[in-house]
């Protein structure tokens, strides 16, 4: 055999040549660092990797051209069968953060990576949704005895003070009652003033 009958195989469409070419493709491995979200993440050469080789060995090159149509603009992923002509293709929207190049760049390499993992019918070597899957349930916050009791002599006294400030100024609607007014009034409350020191013995 050749060296380049053992480089390309050949297949009469282009069905046939994905078929092979995905039999022997491996998962993209996530070995880019996304400092945002502390995780890692397979960028396009990591794609590129997992599903490149394989492809062109069984006759099927790859283009991704830009364009721009009635939605906007867009990253095309093309596969071209060399040996039939046939072709797949897909269309992946650009949308950019930033109006700049740098922007634009990022979109395009964005739109390439997630068109070609599509269209080659490959995924990152674990997916984010079984990760998060896995993720250990948050602990739930607990109350002890006593800080229910000291939460709830402090609820009664807030409801004492409620009482004599609607006695004291007749307000219907605490929640028009002026704030510095009513912050003054509070403090002079014999129940708040003694739910502060218990606050404070308890604390030292």
């Amino acid at each position: 055999m050749s060296k380049q009958e053992s480089i390309k195989a050949s297949h009469k469409g282009i069905s046939a040549a994905l078929v092979a070419a995905q039999m022997e493709m491996g998962k993209a491995l996530k070995q880019s660092d996304n400092p945002h979200f502390r995780s890692k993440y397979a960028d396009l050469g990591n794609v590129m990797d997992a599903c490149m080789p394989a492809l062109n060995k069984h006759g099927i090159a790859v283009i991704q051209p830009t364009g721009e149509g009635d939605h906007g603009r867009y990253v095309k992923t093309i596969l071209i069968h060399s040996e039939s002509g046939d072709t797949l293709e897909c269309e992946v929207p650009l949308i950019l953060q930033k109006n700049d190049m740098q922007g634009y760049g990022s979109a395009v390499t964005y739109a390439r990576r997630y068109g070609l993992m599509t269209m080659a019918g490959i995924a990152p070597e674990d997916d984010d949704g079984n990760a998060a899957a896995k993720a250990a349930p948050k602990a739930q916050a607990t109350v002890s005895p006593a800080q229910f009791i000291r939460l709830r002599d402090l609820a009664e006294a807030a409801g004492v003070a409620e009482d004599k400030l609607c006695r004291a100024y007749g307000c219907g609607d605490l929640q028009q009652f002026p704030a510095e007014k009513f912050g003054s009034a509070v403090k002079k409350l014999d129940t708040t003033i003694q739910a502060k020191k218990a606050q404070e013995a308890e604390n030292v």
